[in-house]
């Protein structure tokens, strides 16, 4: 007797549900993150100095927001997918679990957003 749904089943879904995808994100995120974090640091530590002026004009370069954008997307996703899992984990009664893990999903979202946004606002000058 199997406890997988015919739906689930059907869909290759089973006990784990999408519990391969989630670990092939994870570490697909990380990896991403290796390249981006490495020339994050090397930029910042070629800058002249951290004053406004220069990490500005260091952001207003198209290659740097693009990858700037980049970075910022890819540690949002691999962190919300690293709390995702100790919610999972670690959090006892189902509604706690859920409000926790709306609570991350709209907080990692929120501050996503505005990275992405104050990215945007100064590499177009405004």
């Amino acid at each position: 007797m199997s406890l997988v749904t015919p739906l689930n089943r059907v869909l290759g879904l089973g006990n784990a549900h999408g519990a391969a995808e989630h670990w092939w994100m994870q570490r697909l995120t990380a990896v991403a993150l290796v390249p981006l974090a490495l020339w994050f640091a090397v930029s910042l530590t070629t800058l002249p100095d951290f004053s406004y002026a220069a990490v500005a004009g260091w952001v207003h370069r198209p290659v740097t927001s693009i990858l700037l954008i980049l970075f910022v997307g890819a540690a949002a996703y691999h962190s919300f997918l690293g709390v995702q899992v100790v919610i999972e984990d670690y959090v006892a009664g189902k509604g706690s679990r859920v409000a926790a893990l709306m609570g991350s999903a709209f907080a990692h979202t929120g501050l996503t957003v505005a990275a992405v946004f104050s990215i945007l606002k100064i590499a177009f000058g405004s």
